[in-house]
Protein backbone atom coordinates (compact mmCIF):
# COMPACT_ATOMS: atom_id res chain seq x y z
CA UNK A 1 0.00 0.00 0.00
CA UNK A 2 1.50 2.90 -1.46
CA UNK A 3 1.31 6.40 0.70
CA UNK A 4 -1.51 8.77 -0.22
CA UNK A 5 -0.38 11.73 -2.67
CA UNK A 6 -0.93 14.94 -2.39
CA UNK A 7 -3.48 15.11 -4.81
CA UNK A 8 -5.75 12.63 -3.33
CA UNK A 9 -4.76 14.02 0.40
CA UNK A 10 -5.91 17.80 -0.31
CA UNK A 11 -9.56 19.37 -1.04
CA UNK A 12 -9.95 19.40 -5.27
CA UNK A 13 -9.98 22.84 -5.22
CA UNK A 14 -6.73 24.32 -3.27
CA UNK A 15 -6.64 27.16 -4.33
CA UNK A 16 -10.15 28.32 -3.19
CA UNK A 17 -9.74 26.55 0.14
CA UNK A 18 -9.03 28.10 3.55
CA UNK A 19 -7.53 25.10 5.79
CA UNK A 20 -6.12 25.36 9.25
CA UNK A 21 -4.56 22.60 11.57
CA UNK A 22 -1.71 21.37 13.80
CA UNK A 23 1.64 20.17 13.12
CA UNK A 24 4.25 18.57 15.63
CA UNK A 25 7.43 20.55 15.33
CA UNK A 26 10.69 19.61 16.66
CA UNK A 27 13.76 21.39 17.78
CA UNK A 28 13.55 24.94 20.14
CA UNK A 29 10.09 25.42 19.60
CA UNK A 30 9.21 21.23 19.80
CA UNK A 31 6.02 20.90 20.66
CA UNK A 32 2.16 21.99 18.27
CA UNK A 33 1.88 24.86 16.07
CA UNK A 34 -0.83 25.58 13.98
CA UNK A 35 -0.34 26.23 10.39
CA UNK A 36 -2.58 26.94 6.76
CA UNK A 37 -1.59 26.10 3.44
CA UNK A 38 -0.13 28.69 0.99
CA UNK A 39 0.93 28.42 -2.51
CA UNK A 40 2.12 24.57 -1.84
CA UNK A 41 3.93 25.70 1.53
CA UNK A 42 2.84 24.87 5.18
CA UNK A 43 2.93 28.01 7.49
CA UNK A 44 3.26 28.66 10.84
CA UNK A 45 0.45 31.35 12.14
CA UNK A 46 0.58 30.15 15.72
CA UNK A 47 1.11 33.97 16.56
CA UNK A 48 -2.70 34.54 15.31
CA UNK A 49 -3.77 31.39 18.00
CA UNK A 50 -2.13 30.46 20.31
CA UNK A 51 -4.42 27.34 20.13
CA UNK A 52 -6.91 26.27 18.01
CA UNK A 53 -9.89 27.02 19.62
CA UNK A 54 -8.66 30.89 20.19
CA UNK A 55 -7.73 30.56 16.14
CA UNK A 56 -11.32 29.87 15.71
CA UNK A 57 -12.71 32.66 18.17
CA UNK A 58 -11.33 35.35 15.79
CA UNK A 59 -13.65 37.27 13.97
CA UNK A 60 -10.84 38.51 11.40
CA UNK A 61 -10.39 34.74 11.06
CA UNK A 62 -10.55 34.57 7.42
CA UNK A 63 -8.10 37.60 7.16
CA UNK A 64 -5.64 36.17 8.56
CA UNK A 65 -5.36 33.15 7.04
CA UNK A 66 -5.81 34.55 3.26
CA UNK A 67 -2.80 36.66 4.22
CA UNK A 68 -1.16 33.25 5.52
CA UNK A 69 1.66 36.24 7.77
CA UNK A 70 4.17 33.48 9.21
CA UNK A 71 7.40 31.27 8.74
CA UNK A 72 7.10 28.40 6.21
CA UNK A 73 7.50 25.31 7.54
CA UNK A 74 7.49 22.84 4.88
CA UNK A 75 6.21 22.00 1.69
CA UNK A 76 2.70 20.46 1.53
CA UNK A 77 3.92 17.63 -0.02
CA UNK A 78 7.17 17.07 2.85
CA UNK A 79 4.12 17.95 5.69
CA UNK A 80 2.24 14.79 4.15
CA UNK A 81 4.97 12.46 3.45
CA UNK A 82 6.47 13.03 6.76
CA UNK A 83 3.07 12.12 8.18
CA UNK A 84 2.52 8.89 6.56
CA UNK A 85 6.16 7.77 7.37
CA UNK A 86 6.79 4.99 10.29
CA UNK A 87 7.52 6.71 12.40
CA UNK A 88 6.50 9.89 11.54
CA UNK A 89 9.13 12.69 11.33
CA UNK A 90 8.85 16.54 12.04
CA UNK A 91 6.87 18.19 11.16
CA UNK A 92 4.07 16.00 10.55
CA UNK A 93 -0.21 16.80 11.19
CA UNK A 94 -1.50 16.23 14.45
CA UNK A 95 -5.18 16.61 14.84
CA UNK A 96 -6.53 20.01 13.94
CA UNK A 97 -8.03 20.38 17.29
CA UNK A 98 -6.60 20.89 20.55
CA UNK A 99 -8.75 22.00 23.50
CA UNK A 100 -12.03 21.61 22.28
CA UNK A 101 -14.43 18.94 23.40
CA UNK A 102 -14.70 16.41 20.96
CA UNK A 103 -18.35 15.44 20.61
CA UNK A 104 -19.91 13.24 18.19
CA UNK A 105 -23.79 12.10 17.31
CA UNK A 106 -25.17 8.88 16.81
CA UNK A 107 -27.93 7.05 14.65
CA UNK A 108 -28.60 10.32 12.57
CA UNK A 109 -28.63 8.17 9.30
CA UNK A 110 -31.57 5.51 8.66
CA UNK A 111 -29.13 2.87 7.62
CA UNK A 112 -26.85 2.60 10.77
CA UNK A 113 -29.93 2.75 12.86
CA UNK A 114 -31.09 -0.40 11.47
CA UNK A 115 -27.14 -2.01 12.42
CA UNK A 116 -26.97 -0.26 16.02
CA UNK A 117 -30.84 -1.91 17.00
CA UNK A 118 -28.61 -5.05 15.65
CA UNK A 119 -25.84 -4.84 17.62
CA UNK A 120 -28.29 -4.53 21.03
CA UNK A 121 -30.11 -7.53 19.80
CA UNK A 122 -27.12 -9.49 19.19
CA UNK A 123 -25.96 -8.83 22.12
CA UNK A 124 -22.21 -8.23 20.52
CA UNK A 125 -22.53 -11.55 18.59
CA UNK A 126 -21.31 -11.12 15.11
CA UNK A 127 -22.86 -14.54 13.73
CA UNK A 128 -26.73 -13.54 14.85
CA UNK A 129 -26.29 -10.13 12.89
CA UNK A 130 -27.55 -11.32 9.57
CA UNK A 131 -30.71 -13.73 11.10
CA UNK A 132 -31.28 -10.64 13.05
CA UNK A 133 -31.08 -8.49 9.89
CA UNK A 134 -33.99 -9.72 7.95
CA UNK A 135 -36.24 -9.84 11.02
CA UNK A 136 -35.78 -6.28 11.71
CA UNK A 137 -36.57 -5.25 8.51
CA UNK A 138 -40.14 -7.71 8.57
CA UNK A 139 -41.02 -6.34 11.99
CA UNK A 140 -40.52 -2.96 10.55
CA UNK A 141 -41.44 -2.85 7.18
CA UNK A 142 -41.23 1.05 6.88
CA UNK A 143 -38.49 3.14 5.38
CA UNK A 144 -37.04 4.95 8.35
CA UNK A 145 -35.22 7.28 6.02
CA UNK A 146 -38.62 9.37 5.04
CA UNK A 147 -39.39 9.64 8.76
CA UNK A 148 -38.92 12.87 10.39
CA UNK A 149 -37.55 12.55 13.80
CA UNK A 150 -39.60 13.86 16.48
CA UNK A 151 -42.58 13.82 13.87
CA UNK A 152 -46.22 12.68 14.75
CA UNK A 153 -45.61 9.71 12.08
CA UNK A 154 -42.20 8.58 14.32
CA UNK A 155 -44.39 9.12 17.22
CA UNK A 156 -46.98 6.68 15.59
CA UNK A 157 -44.22 4.31 14.45
CA UNK A 158 -42.74 4.32 18.29
CA UNK A 159 -46.40 3.33 19.36
CA UNK A 160 -46.89 0.57 16.85
CA UNK A 161 -42.72 -0.84 17.48
CA UNK A 162 -43.88 -0.58 21.33
CA UNK A 163 -47.04 -2.68 21.00
CA UNK A 164 -44.92 -5.30 18.82
CA UNK A 165 -42.03 -5.05 21.04
CA UNK A 166 -39.79 -3.86 18.59
CA UNK A 167 -38.81 -0.40 20.24
CA UNK A 168 -35.19 0.10 21.05
CA UNK A 169 -33.77 2.95 22.86
CA UNK A 170 -31.56 3.19 19.34
CA UNK A 171 -34.89 3.71 17.63
CA UNK A 172 -35.18 6.61 20.41
CA UNK A 173 -32.65 8.64 19.23
CA UNK A 174 -33.11 7.65 15.53
CA UNK A 175 -36.90 8.71 14.80
CA UNK A 176 -37.67 10.65 18.52
CA UNK A 177 -37.19 13.84 18.94
CA UNK A 178 -33.71 14.53 20.50
CA UNK A 179 -30.17 13.17 19.41
CA UNK A 180 -27.76 11.35 20.84
CA UNK A 181 -25.07 13.10 21.50
CA UNK A 182 -21.40 11.68 23.39
CA UNK A 183 -17.99 12.96 24.21
CA UNK A 184 -16.44 10.61 21.71
CA UNK A 185 -12.73 12.00 22.92
CA UNK A 186 -11.13 14.02 25.42
CA UNK A 187 -9.50 17.47 24.26
CA UNK A 188 -5.82 17.02 22.81
CA UNK A 189 -6.32 12.74 22.70
CA UNK A 190 -7.79 12.30 19.15
CA UNK A 191 -5.10 11.55 16.80
CA UNK A 192 -4.10 13.33 13.16
CA UNK A 193 -3.70 12.16 9.19
CA UNK A 194 -1.22 9.41 8.72
CA UNK A 195 -1.51 8.09 12.36
CA UNK A 196 -2.58 4.15 13.67
CA UNK A 197 -5.80 3.85 15.15
CA UNK A 198 -6.70 1.96 18.31
CA UNK A 199 -8.74 -0.90 19.35
CA UNK A 200 -9.36 -2.46 22.35
CA UNK A 201 -7.70 -5.81 22.63
CA UNK A 202 -11.29 -7.26 23.70
CA UNK A 203 -12.91 -6.47 20.42
CA UNK A 204 -13.78 -8.40 18.34
CA UNK A 205 -16.51 -7.13 16.21
CA UNK A 206 -15.77 -3.38 15.01
CA UNK A 207 -15.27 -0.90 12.11
CA UNK A 208 -14.21 2.56 11.04
CA UNK A 209 -16.93 5.36 10.71
CA UNK A 210 -16.12 7.62 8.18
CA UNK A 211 -18.29 11.07 9.03
CA UNK A 212 -17.83 14.71 8.69
CA UNK A 213 -16.97 16.83 11.67
CA UNK A 214 -18.12 20.47 11.75
CA UNK A 215 -15.27 22.85 13.87
CA UNK A 216 -18.18 24.95 15.83
CA UNK A 217 -16.78 28.15 18.13
CA UNK A 218 -17.76 29.01 21.60
CA UNK A 219 -20.86 31.30 20.46
CA UNK A 220 -22.03 27.84 18.57
CA UNK A 221 -20.97 29.14 15.08
CA UNK A 222 -19.44 26.58 12.92
CA UNK A 223 -16.40 27.88 11.63
CA UNK A 224 -15.70 24.70 9.30
CA UNK A 225 -15.66 21.06 8.63
CA UNK A 226 -12.86 18.02 8.38
CA UNK A 227 -12.94 14.43 8.01
CA UNK A 228 -12.81 12.20 10.80
CA UNK A 229 -12.82 8.49 11.96
CA UNK A 230 -15.02 7.16 14.90
CA UNK A 231 -13.92 4.32 15.84
CA UNK A 232 -16.05 2.53 16.68
CA UNK A 233 -16.19 -1.66 18.75
CA UNK A 234 -19.97 -3.19 17.75
CA UNK A 235 -19.58 -6.11 19.83
CA UNK A 236 -18.69 -3.68 23.00
CA UNK A 237 -21.71 -1.28 22.42
CA UNK A 238 -24.12 -4.11 21.65
CA UNK A 239 -23.80 -5.81 25.34
CA UNK A 240 -24.87 -2.61 26.89
CA UNK A 241 -25.76 0.67 25.21
CA UNK A 242 -23.75 1.50 29.01
CA UNK A 243 -20.26 0.65 27.66
CA UNK A 244 -20.57 3.76 25.06
CA UNK A 245 -17.75 5.22 26.71
CA UNK A 246 -15.65 1.44 26.54
CA UNK A 247 -16.95 1.21 22.83
CA UNK A 248 -15.67 4.56 22.12
CA UNK A 249 -12.97 6.54 23.85
CA UNK A 250 -10.17 4.50 23.83
CA UNK A 251 -6.58 5.47 23.11
CA UNK A 252 -6.37 6.37 20.04
CA UNK A 253 -9.69 5.29 18.90
CA UNK A 254 -10.25 9.17 17.30
CA UNK A 255 -8.51 10.73 14.11
CA UNK A 256 -9.45 13.84 12.78
CA UNK A 257 -7.92 15.45 9.70
CA UNK A 258 -6.10 16.62 7.89
CA UNK A 259 -7.07 19.45 8.05
CA UNK A 260 -10.24 22.41 8.70
CA UNK A 261 -11.48 23.49 5.82
CA UNK A 262 -12.92 27.00 6.74
CA UNK A 263 -16.55 28.57 5.89
CA UNK A 264 -16.21 30.85 3.19
CA UNK A 265 -17.80 32.08 -0.44
CA UNK A 266 -16.62 28.78 -1.61
CA UNK A 267 -17.29 26.22 0.87
CA UNK A 268 -20.41 26.21 3.63
CA UNK A 269 -22.81 24.37 5.55
CA UNK A 270 -24.68 23.53 2.21
CA UNK A 271 -20.96 22.23 0.75
CA UNK A 272 -21.22 20.19 3.98
CA UNK A 273 -25.35 19.05 3.52
CA UNK A 274 -24.12 17.95 0.08
CA UNK A 275 -21.15 15.58 0.51
CA UNK A 276 -20.10 12.30 -0.52
CA UNK A 277 -18.17 10.63 2.11
CA UNK A 278 -15.88 7.35 0.73
CA UNK A 279 -14.85 5.04 3.02
CA UNK A 280 -11.64 2.24 2.06
CA UNK A 281 -10.45 -0.49 3.53
CA UNK A 282 -7.44 -2.13 2.45
CA UNK A 283 -6.43 -5.31 4.36
CA UNK A 284 -2.45 -6.03 3.97
CA UNK A 285 -2.77 -9.13 5.52
CA UNK A 286 -5.42 -10.91 3.30
CA UNK A 287 -5.59 -8.59 0.77
CA UNK A 288 -9.29 -7.34 2.00
CA UNK A 289 -10.62 -4.35 -0.25
CA UNK A 290 -14.18 -2.71 1.02
CA UNK A 291 -15.52 -0.14 -0.46
CA UNK A 292 -18.76 2.08 0.36
CA UNK A 293 -20.12 5.81 0.50
CA UNK A 294 -22.16 7.55 3.33
CA UNK A 295 -23.83 10.28 1.66
CA UNK A 296 -25.28 13.79 3.84
CA UNK A 297 -28.16 14.07 2.02
CA UNK A 298 -29.73 11.20 3.56
CA UNK A 299 -28.71 12.21 6.89
CA UNK A 300 -32.23 12.13 9.36
CA UNK A 301 -31.17 15.51 11.00
CA UNK A 302 -30.00 18.55 9.66
CA UNK A 303 -26.30 19.58 11.09
CA UNK A 304 -27.53 22.88 12.37
CA UNK A 305 -29.60 21.08 14.07
CA UNK A 306 -27.51 18.61 15.58
CA UNK A 307 -25.13 21.67 17.08
CA UNK A 308 -28.07 23.16 18.32
CA UNK A 309 -29.18 20.21 20.21
CA UNK A 310 -25.28 20.17 21.95
CA UNK A 311 -24.90 23.79 22.54
CA UNK A 312 -27.15 26.57 23.95
CA UNK A 313 -28.72 27.73 27.35
CA UNK A 314 -28.85 23.74 28.43
CA UNK A 315 -25.32 23.64 27.51
CA UNK A 316 -21.98 25.84 26.97
CA UNK A 317 -18.74 24.99 25.69
CA UNK A 318 -16.21 27.76 26.13
CA UNK A 319 -13.62 26.45 23.80
CA UNK A 320 -15.74 25.25 21.01
CA UNK A 321 -16.36 21.81 19.91
CA UNK A 322 -15.79 19.50 17.15
CA UNK A 323 -18.97 17.80 16.61
CA UNK A 324 -18.92 14.23 14.32
CA UNK A 325 -21.97 14.28 12.40
CA UNK A 326 -22.76 10.06 12.64
CA UNK A 327 -22.47 8.07 9.16
CA UNK A 328 -24.61 6.26 6.93
CA UNK A 329 -22.12 3.22 6.04
CA UNK A 330 -21.59 0.21 8.95
CA UNK A 331 -19.54 -2.35 6.55
CA UNK A 332 -21.28 -5.85 6.42
CA UNK A 333 -19.51 -7.66 3.88
CA UNK A 334 -18.38 -10.98 5.31
CA UNK A 335 -14.55 -10.97 5.72
CA UNK A 336 -13.62 -14.13 8.07
CA UNK A 337 -16.52 -15.95 6.78
CA UNK A 338 -19.71 -16.65 5.91
CA UNK A 339 -22.16 -14.50 8.06
CA UNK A 340 -19.33 -13.17 10.11
CA UNK A 341 -20.09 -10.25 8.76
CA UNK A 342 -17.25 -7.05 8.88
CA UNK A 343 -14.19 -6.94 11.82
CA UNK A 344 -10.86 -4.93 11.44
CA UNK A 345 -7.89 -6.96 10.83
CA UNK A 346 -4.27 -5.24 12.23
CA UNK A 347 -2.74 -3.13 9.75
CA UNK A 348 -5.95 -2.28 7.94
CA UNK A 349 -5.75 0.71 5.39
CA UNK A 350 -8.81 3.10 6.51
CA UNK A 351 -9.12 5.99 3.90
CA UNK A 352 -11.82 8.70 4.15
CA UNK A 353 -12.38 11.00 1.62
CA UNK A 354 -14.32 13.82 0.13
CA UNK A 355 -13.40 16.07 -2.70
CA UNK A 356 -14.14 18.98 -0.94
CA UNK A 357 -12.12 18.08 2.25
CA UNK A 358 -9.61 15.38 0.60
CA UNK A 359 -8.46 12.16 3.01
CA UNK A 360 -8.20 11.48 6.01
CA UNK A 361 -5.82 8.52 6.17
CA UNK A 362 -4.48 5.87 9.20
CA UNK A 363 -4.09 2.47 9.94
CA UNK A 364 -5.38 -0.06 12.50
CA UNK A 365 -3.61 -1.15 15.56
CA UNK A 366 -4.24 -1.86 19.21
CA UNK A 367 -5.28 0.56 21.83
CA UNK A 368 -3.15 -1.11 24.13
CA UNK A 369 -0.14 -1.57 22.27
CA UNK A 370 -0.04 2.03 20.55
CA UNK A 371 2.35 4.74 22.02
CA UNK A 372 0.26 6.01 24.82
CA UNK A 373 -1.66 9.78 25.43
CA UNK A 374 0.77 11.50 27.06
CA UNK A 375 0.79 15.36 25.84
CA UNK A 376 -1.99 17.00 27.53
CA UNK A 377 -3.66 20.29 28.59
CA UNK A 378 -0.95 21.39 31.00
CA UNK A 379 1.79 20.35 28.47
CA UNK A 380 0.29 22.49 25.78
CA UNK A 381 -0.11 25.01 28.31
CA UNK A 382 3.76 25.15 29.31
CA UNK A 383 4.79 24.83 25.54
CA UNK A 384 2.71 27.80 25.04
CA UNK A 385 4.65 29.80 27.64
CA UNK A 386 7.80 28.98 26.54
CA UNK A 387 6.95 30.06 22.70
Amino acid sequence: MNPLSVTDAIPNDLDKALLVGRVWLDGPQAGPALVTVHGGKVIDITEFGPTMADLLERDDLLEVIKRAEGKPLASLETLLANSQASPAQAPYLLAPCDVQAVKACGVTFAVSLMERVIEEQAGGDPTRADELRDDLQALIGSDLSKIKPGSEEAMALKKALQARGGWSQYMEVGIGPDAEVFTKAQPLSSVGFGTTVGLHSSSQWNNPEPEIVLAVDSHGQVRGATLGNDVNLRDVEGRSALLLGKAKDNNASCSIGPFIRLFDDHFDIDSVRNCQVSLRIEGEDDDFLLQGESDMREISRDPLDLVSQTIGAHHQYPDGFMLFLGTMFSPIQDRDGKGQGFTHHMNDRVTIATPALGALVNKVGRSDQLPPWTYGIRDLMRHLARR
